[in-house]
């Protein structure tokens, strides 16, 4: 079994589940990010080369990374144009489809602690590049040595700005009389990322009778202390904002760092999870009338399947990585796919999570359905007949030998955990313990962090502690 742990890879540069990402000064250096460019620069000129787009989110070196990449790859021969100021990372995967170009690297470290930045890549369609892309990077990246001449100096590249093309592609993909005919307010917590202005922006060009009220939306580098990742303990402020506002006519939002994932805070309720958040949009897209297929990773809730299954829609499961995601939405009739970090992708958009569309559709649930979400989700549950609780822990595990210790033991599955019989195993992607009907437990290794993700889904939140505190125990027998 072949486990990524960046930690013990300090040589080389790992592509995980989307890019390459590592600490700042560190593994991250101006040095590498040219090394990793010539490489990326290799492959799109053996496919005749062109166009490539270049931009970065709100991270510390952001300009000065942007310049590497630009000066390296106009070097090797390619056209470049980069974006002036911090962009969203879906904003660089739309403008690589508009403008025609043949490739981008967007750098950023997404939803990772301010001491990270990080590495993607776009293929030419607009979305996360291939996985036989980013292997192909790779191994042309490890072959080279690091460029240690002078950086370049900023500036001295044509730019790139598809704001407007972008608002006009968002309106044809949503209902903007309903959401015209809904006077709201909507606070976005923007985490200090990249996507800080674009909510606003999109509602001046609709002419949309709402008001937006932003928070943390200034360029902070440390991201406040914390991990710019829409999670339940990083929202306090969200939720306290709305705790006594109106559920049919307020909304909040929280994007992470480069503004391609996040959460929803109904009004006065808790934080949905992001497997509730894809079973309210593929209600809400069922009942469009939006044909084709739901896309998930094997981390994302039953909930998702079973309502899928119930309204008439085949499901294809897929591993972690949103690049799997991908070659679905790029090949298959694919309505929606989502995966459980809070990403997701629509028919007839680009290939590419998406925050700012999706926060623009959960408002227009809200403006058509006139329900509140936390009521219409214990509808979906009642009518699948599944209770959805589910929670995620991060371990942090530095010594390698100890993540590959627990992986090796799970290759042979135990026949119990937390005291419930283990009724099937799941491969697809680490590890997935299914524990009876209604609990499921799973362990990954993540692809950009030494970190190991347990992940759990039972019938209440008693039930989901349990499974967690049984796979922590797991762990530390080995440490």
């Amino acid at each position: 079994m072949r486990v990524l742990v960046c930690a013990r890879l300090m040589s080389s540069l790992v592509f995980g589940t989307d890019g390459w990402r590592d600490v700042i000064a560190d593994g991250f250096t101006v040095a590498r990010v040219r090394r990793a460019a010539r490489a990326y620069a290799q492959h799109l000129l053996e496919d005749g080369g062109g166009l490539v787009l270049v931009a970065h989110d709100t991270r510390f070196g952001g300009p000065m990374f942007q310049a590497a990449v630009a000066a390296t790859m106009s070097e090797m021969g390619l056209k470049v144009r980069v974006h002036d100021g911090p962009l969203p990372t879906p904003l660089l995967s739309f403008a690589v489809r508009e403008l025609g170009a043949v490739g981008g690297v967007m750098l950023t470290a997404s939803h990772n602690p301010g001491r990270y930045h990080g590495f993607k890549l776009k293929g030419a369609y607009g979305g996360t590049a291939r996985g036989s892309t980013y292997e192909a990077v790779a191994a042309r990246a490890a072959a080279l040595p690091d460029e240690h001449d002078a950086p370049p100096t900023l500036g001295g590249f044509p730019t790139f700005d598809v704001r407007r093309e972008y608002f006009a592609h968002l309106g044809s993909l949503l209902d903007l009389d309903a959401l015209r005919g809904w006077r709201a307010w909507i606070v976005h917590d923007a985490m200090h990322g990249a996507s800080a202005g674009w909510l606003e922006g999109f509602a001046y060009w609709a002419g949309l009778p709402w008001h937006i009220e932003t928070l943390r939306g200034e360029r902070d580098v440390t991201f406040g202390g914390i991990a710019p990742e829409p999670m339940p303990s990083a929202l306090q402020g969200l939720r306290l904002r709305l705790a006594s506002a109106d559920g049919l006519r307020s909304l909040g939002i929280a994007t992470d760092g480069d503004g391609d994932r996040l959460a929803v805070v109904p009004a006065a309720a808790q934080p949905l999870t992001a497997h509730a958040l894809m079973a309210l949009l593929l209600d809400h897209l069922d009942r469009r009338g939006t044909p084709g297929k739901v896309a998930k990773t094997v981390t994302v809730s039953r909930l998702v399947e079973r309502l899928a299954r119930s309204r008439g829609r085949a499901v294809v499961e897929t591993p972690v990585g949103f690049k799997h995601l991908v070659e679905l939405l790029l090949e298959d009739d694919v309505m929606l796919a989502g995966e459980e970090s809070g990403g997701f992708g629509f028919r007839d958009h680009v290939p590419e999570r998406d925050g700012v569309l999706t926060a623009l559709m959960v408002a227009e649930a809200l403006a058509v359905g006139r329900r509140p979400l936390d009521e219409r989700l214990a509808e979906l549950e009642e009518e699948t007949g599944w209770r959805h609780a589910y929670d995620r822990a991060d371990l942090s595990v530095p010594r390698a030998e100890v993540v590959d210790a627990v992986m090796r033991h799970l290759e042979t599955a135990p026949r119990e955990l937390a005291g419930f019989e283990v009724t099937g195993v799941e491969r697809r992607d680490g590890v997935k313990l299914n524990l009876g009907e209604e609990r499921w437990l799973m362990f990954r290794a993540s692809g950009t962090e030494p970190v190991l993700r347990l992940y759990a889904e039972g019938p209440d939140d008693v039930a989901v502690e349990e499974l967690l505190d049984a796979a922590r125990a797991l762990v530390a027998s080995f440490s």
